[in-house]
């Protein structure tokens, strides 16, 4: 692949998988490895880019950035992180839109590595289950910590709750800045890229105008 061609993937969203591109040995290794090799070549990083490593203020920067990644930025990444979403019988035989909002998204773009930071405004109409509000905030950080597409990111998330919740009747939008688009390339800062999910129900228009009717004041 040539450096155009690189450009060119950079500055699209293609993806082929709701699923995250991962290696089928992700997780051979522990933490603890991933964090010592990630270090090792960030410094090296960080030397071609001419820094001093012995200066007080840069000699802890490597194994800082490699645990941020492997234990903060990138946790979702690892399955055994995934929260457990823990419904419950829909005993009120409550059949209106549930709306979770401004679930706040703190991601990473995958083509660059710049943060993708916005919100996700969720609803469900139940059926025989309904799900504890905070499961959903749990989910979107789990699958927003992880290199992404906003396009994967808010599949990910629907199939998710509608596997759980055992309803097509899920809509997920993402209200959400891009930093890469922000400060290089075109560099604009008042932009933000807004996606929508959904199923069942949703896929009538008065349905969906519903959503977004309680939504629309606060998209990002």
């Amino acid at each position: 692949m040539n450096k155009k061609q690189i450009e060119d993937i950079g500055d699209n969203h293609i993806g082929f998988s709701i699923k995250t591109p991962m290696l089928p040995n992700a997780f051979v290794k522990t933490d603890a490895e991933k964090i010592e090799t990630i270090q090792k070549y960030f410094g090296l990083i960080m030397e071609e880019l001419g820094l001093d490593l012995k200066d007080d203020s840069l000699s802890g920067t490597p194994y800082r950035f490699a645990k941020m990644y492997v234990k903060e930025l990138f946790y979702g990444l690892n399955p055994t992180n995934k929260p457990k979403l823990a419904t419950f019988e829909n005993k009120y035989r409550y059949q209106k839109l549930i709306v979770e909002q401004n679930i706040t998204i703190d991601s990473a773009c995958e083509h660059h590595f710049l943060p993708i930071t916005g919100h996700a405004h969720i609803a469900y109409v139940p059926k025989k289950k309904v799900i504890g509000l905070s499961k959903i905030n749990r989910l979107v950080d789990y699958y927003a910590h992880r290199p992404q597409v906003q396009e994967r990111l808010s599949i990910q998330i629907l199939k998710d709750l509608q596997d759980a919740l055992e309803t097509e009747d899920v809509i997920v939008m993402i209200s959400a800045k891009h930093l890469y688009v922000s400060s290089r390339g075109i560099k604009d800062k008042n932009s933000f890229t807004t996606t929508l999910e959904f199923g069942g129900c949703f896929e009538d228009e008065s349905k969906r105008n519903e959503f977004l009717k309680i939504i629309k004041p606060q998209q990002i």
